[in-house]
């Protein structure tokens, strides 16, 4: 889902409420995948993988300088050179992540971890998307208890946002 908006993005010419549109859905899409990896992957990697900690925390450095550029676009004008220049660095970014992940880390994680918990983890990953926020909130805490105690009221708060964006459009 996340390579296909990056796809509508790269190729398409759509204006500039097009391009915004397309921009806050890639944001709420990597906003949920980073919450779901954060409350169930990386626990999983620190407690399965030698040097999982190590792991974990550079994943999660990644999450952390996306989130950043997440909340920039959000407050550029998709006009500008500077909403190109973050977003473009924000696809190249999340495209070195998720291809770190594919090529390294799940097949270290598929050897050393239980089947039966790949797929509750699976389970959980899916289930905590639907709840989880869909805008970047860089200074909230990426590691439980704090964030999963915050993660739903902060979803309910972005979907309310959501909702009330829409309707004024």
């Amino acid at each position: 889902m996340i390579e296909e908006l990056f796809g509508e993005l790269e190729t398409g010419d759509p204006g500039a409420d097009e391009r915004r549109r397309l921009a806050n859905e890639v944001v709420a899409e990597l906003v949920r995948h980073t919450v779901a990896e954060e409350r169930y992957l990386y626990p999983t990697v620190r407690k399965v993988l030698p040097e999982g900690d190590r792991v974990a925390d550079h994943e999660i450095h990644d999450h952390n300088e996306a989130e950043r550029d997440m909340k920039s676009i959000e407050g550029l004008d998709p006009t500008t050179p500077d909403f190109e220049f973050t977003l473009t660095k924000l696809m190249g970014e999340m495209r070195q992540h998720i291809l770190e992940e594919e090529v390294e880390l799940f097949p270290r994680l598929r050897a050393a971890a239980d089947p039966a918990e790949l797929r509750e983890l699976a389970r959980k990953t899916q289930q905590v998307k639907r709840l989880a926020p869909t805008r970047p909130h860089p200074s909230a805490p990426s590691r439980p208890p704090a964030s999963t105690l915050l993660e739903p009221a902060l979803g309910l708060v972005d979907r309310i946002r959501d909702a009330l964006s829409r309707r004024a459009t």
